[in-house]
């Protein structure tokens, strides 16, 4: 008989102890997989509206063929397979500051998303996401100066709400400025949270991008009884 509870993988990072779990929800008989960080939950397979809406949101406004893609943050893989359901798709990369993290979808370790890794169009990359938009090189390393039709983010909980210090200047005009470089012109930037939209940070994507928009996408939460919601920022 399957366990009700099991830990499938966890690892030491900077930023504290992430791991990945499964669990029985008993009030819907299905396994749910869990991302935590120290004791803090980043993501679950109950919910993936959001992670979903992010790539067809940021892919909707992308030119019509042909298109480069980069998604910052790996988790569960939810954004970088909805990327791939897009037909127009031709190449993905996925940058992933925990390496585990990436070994987990290589071993096919969360059942809804199996088979990603191993998609040709998929190249997963071990590394920090700012540090790379900061830096004089691409967002593919083996690609020097390469540039992308799309950039989908979710990596933070919200603009304000980051996982830590280091991330928060990439909030900011020069930060985002610094990520257009990465962009063909005409390229879209989408960016997920967990809070509702946030006027300041919409200020900011209006400074730095000719056209923004904020999404919400609200979905029923089985746990509440009630309903959830998640933004999606959309600038272009």
């Amino acid at each position: 008989m399957r366990a009700g509870f099991e830990e499938l993988a966890w690892c030491e990072t900077p930023i504290g102890v992430i791991s990945l779990r499964r669990r029985r929800e008993p009030s819907l008989q299905i396994d749910v997989y869990e991302v935590k960080l120290g004791d803090e939950f980043l993501m679950s397979s109950l919910f993936t509206v959001g992670e979903i809406g992010l790539a067809r949101i940021g892919l909707a406004l992308a030119p019509n063929t042909d298109l480069d893609v980069v998604v910052g943050g790996l988790g569960l893989g939810h954004t970088a397979r909805a990327v791939l359901e897009d037909s127009r798709v031709r190449s993905l990369v996925v940058v992933e500051a925990v390496g585990e993290v990436i070994r987990w979808h290589e071993r096919e370790l969360i059942p809804d998303t199996a088979g990603l890794a191993s998609d040709p169009r998929t190249r997963l990359h071990h590394g920090d996401f700012f540090e790379m938009v900061d830096a004089d090189g691409s967002l593919d390393p083996l690609t020097p100066g390469r540039r992308f039709h799309a950039i989908l983010v979710d990596i933070d909980h919200t603009p304000r709400h980051v996982l830590s210090p280091s991330h928060a200047a990439f909030y900011t005009p020069t930060g985002l400025r610094r990520l257009t470089r990465h962009l063909h012109p005409g390229g879209t930037f989408a960016l997920w949270s967990d809070d509702p939209p946030d006027a300041d940070f919409s200020a900011v994507l209006a400074e730095v991008f000719a056209s923004t928009q904020a999404h919400v996408l609200t979905f029923p939460n089985p746990l509440t009884d009630g309903t959830s919601a998640n933004t999606v920022y959309i600038a272009s």
